[in-house]
């Protein structure tokens, strides 16, 4: 049971992460070129798994259905409590409400190629939503076994599209260099939102009952499978499309279509368009579940069970009304969340290790390599990516997308 539980648990981190990053990639890294989006990649891969390591760690001085606010005020107090609501409940909405823009646009497409019927943007959107939102009210393990279904169909469909475009990758565009120092900077907190997965981490706590080799396992296997399919797919997508091309198609359709023209495979469409759903399906579940246990835990029962179809509810409505106000709100409510994702995923997991650590003794729990070193190197990639946001609010730096 507990490996079954642990593929389960390794695919909703990899279904979770490969989502809006394997579509927003490609356009954040356009204006890089792909040396430059390699070592942005792997430098984002390697600190996403240290602190969600840190959370595996943390996780250890609390009951295995703590979520994220739960530890914060725990360790942190009352300030830390809200400080890590606010970012959960911004970082999952904003996220949600990118999924369902981007899914619900796709699935309303998908229902016409399928059906013939002619269906509004905001029905689909709704339809979409509701059916993730039933599998998710189920719970954690209905949506193991409806991810383990989808990410299959993903990997499949990523394969074909790998077959189709990877003989016509030229080398030239591969060796394309940033066109500006902006582009490289503002880039960087597309490309680390791709790794967020932090927010599925306590449900995956609960799930693998707080066992900390499967946790360790899962993480680290999980979160290096992306890793390794957006190394391929960023060869493919830069090494297809010429760098003009890519920086002039700045949008998720447009990238669909010029991918398609350029190879000139009719099927091409229609397996991108495919893996597109399954990607940013996989992935709204796994953040959705995590927003959904967030909600549950903060408005449980008086006799402690959780009330899940208010859960519910306040997990889909607030990203519903955003994505049908905002259709086109992908790409922005990604670029936001890594304001979110930088608090959530880096500075609350080092603030809270390093008041745990002063109060245990050495060698009673699990500790992350690295010292002190390694956290403050991690605390200071946090403040290089929130500023590269806020430079990009303001308009310092270029948007993307």
């Amino acid at each position: 049971m507990m490996k079954s539980k642990l593929l389960g648990s390794t695919l909703i981190i990899a279904g979770t992460t490969i989502g809006a990053g394997m579509l927003a990639l490609p356009l954040a890294s356009a204006g890089i070129g792909f040396s430059t989006s390699l070592m942005i990649m792997f430098a984002l891969w390697a600190m996403m798994a240290f602190t969600a390591l840190l959370m595996v760690e943390i996780h250890q001085y609390a009951d295995k259905d703590a979520t994220l606010h739960t530890l914060a005020k725990q360790i942190l107090g009352r300030k830390g409590k809200w400080v890590a609501t606010f970012a959960m409940l911004f970082l999952f909405y904003a996220l949600c409400a990118a999924y369902i823009a981007g899914g619900g646009a796709q699935f309303t497409s998908r229902i016409g190629e399928l059906t013939g019927l002619e269906v509004n943007g905001p029905t689909g959107t709704l339809i979409f939503t509701l059916i993730v939102a039933a599998v998710v009210t189920i719970g954690t393990g209905t949506v193991d076994r409806v991810n383990r279904l989808l990410f299959a169909g993903k990997m499949v469909a990523m394969v074909m599209v790998l077959s189709f475009l990877a003989p016509n990758v030229s080398q030239s565009y591969l060796l394309s260099m940033p066109l500006g120092q902006g582009l490289v900077i503002a880039s960087i907190p597309v490309i680390f939102t791709s790794f967020g997965f932090h927010g599925s981490i306590p449900a995956i706590v609960n799930y693998l009952d707080g066992h900390t080799p499967s946790l360790r396992k899962a993480i680290v296997i999980g979160s290096a499978i992306p890793l390794i399919i957006y190394v391929f797919w960023q060869i493919v997508t830069l090494g297809v499309v010429s760098q003009p091309q890519l920086v002039e198609n700045a949008g998720l359709s447009a990238l669909i279509g010029t991918l398609s023209q350029t190879v000139h495979q009719s099927n091409l469409g229609n397996v991108i368009g495919i893996f597109a759903d399954l990607a940013l399906l996989t992935s709204f579940l796994g953040v959705s579940l995590g927003l959904f246990e967030f909600m549950g835990d903060t408005i449980r029962k008086k006799d402690g069970n959780m009330n899940r179809m208010v859960a519910s509810l306040a997990t889909f409505v607030p990203p519903l009304m955003f994505a049908l106000f905002y259709p086109q709100g992908f790409i922005m409510a990604l670029g936001y969340a890594a304001i979110a994702l930088a608090v959530l995923a880096i500075f609350l997991p080092l603030m809270m290790v390093s008041r745990v650590r002063r109060q245990s003794k050495e060698g009673t729990y699990y500790q992350v390599m690295g010292g002190t070193p390694a956290l403050a190197i991690t605390g200071v990639v946090g403040i290089l990516i929130v500023g590269a946001q806020l430079l990009i609010t303001i308009g310092v730096l270029p948007s993307l997308g």
